[in-house]
C-alpha cells in the first residue's frame, strides 16, 4: 500500500481515470459493433445513419488516447467501405 501523500493521491487518480478510461472503451465498442450489425443485416439506411456518430466516437478515443490514431484510421476506413460497398 502507498505510504506518502502523494502517492496515495496518484492511486485515488488513477482509479478516476480507469473508469473514466474503461467508459470511453465500452462506448467505442458498442457504436463499432453496432456498425457491424448494420453491415451484417445488410441495412444500408441505418449503417449511413450510423456512420458519422461511430465516426465521431472514434476519433475522439483516438484523440484522447483509448486507441492509437492509426488503429482509428483503420477503423474509419474499414467501416466506411463496407458502407460504399453495400450502398453500392
Amino acid at each position: 500500500m502507498a505510504n506518502t501523500y502523494s502517492a496515495l493521491k496518484r492511486v485515488r487518480q488513477t482509479e478516476r481515470r480507469t473508469e473514466v478510461n474503461r467508459k470511453n472503451k465500452t462506448r467505442l465498442r458498442h457504436h463499432i459493433r453496432a456498425m457491424r450489425r448494420a453491415l451484417t443485416a445488410k441495412d444500408a439506411k441505418v449503417a449511413s445513419a450510423l456512420l458519422p456518430q461511430t465516426f465521431s466516437v472514434i476519433d475522439r478515443s483516438a484523440k484522447i488516447g483509448i486507441i492509437k490514431m492509426n488503429t482509428a484510421a483503420r477503423y474509419k476506413s474499414k467501416l466506411h467501405s463496407r458502407v460504399k460497398a453495400l450502398a453500392a
